[in-house]
């Protein structure tokens, strides 16, 4: 087998995966396509590594290397997903730029509720 078959899978992978960082707006698919990306770099590793003929098969280890990674961020990523979605009720990249906690009501000493100042 050619090893342009397998590179252009990788290459077609890969760019559905940047096309789904830059486009999409949900935490969760943008965690989705880094793993589409980091599958692409899999392939690639992989398809070399067989096309060389590596008696050490070095491509094949690193692939597994990154598959560690991978499962590690996705754990990490969706760890940090849940936290904000529960601390602001959204996944929307876009509203998620700002650093500062949401304004809550804060109860005032005569009993309306005051919108806390933000400085």
């Amino acid at each position: 087998m050619h090893v342009v078959y397998p590179a252009v899978i990788s290459a077609l992978l890969f760019s559905v995966g940047v096309y789904g960082v830059l486009a999409r707006r949900n935490a969760i698919l943008v965690l989705m396509s880094v793993e589409l990306m980091l599958n692409a770099v899999n392939l690639n590793l992989v398809a070399f590594d067989v096309w060389l003929r590596d008696q050490l098969h070095g491509g094949q280890v690193l692939t597994l290397f990154v598959i560690v990674i991978a499962a590690a961020e996705v754990g990490l990523g969706l760890a940090i997903v849940l936290a904000v979605f529960r601390t602001r009720r959204t996944v929307d990249v876009d509203r998620l730029r700002d650093l500062a906690e949401p304004d809550f009501p804060q109860p005032s000493p005569n009993g309306q509720a005051k919108v806390r100042e933000s400085s």
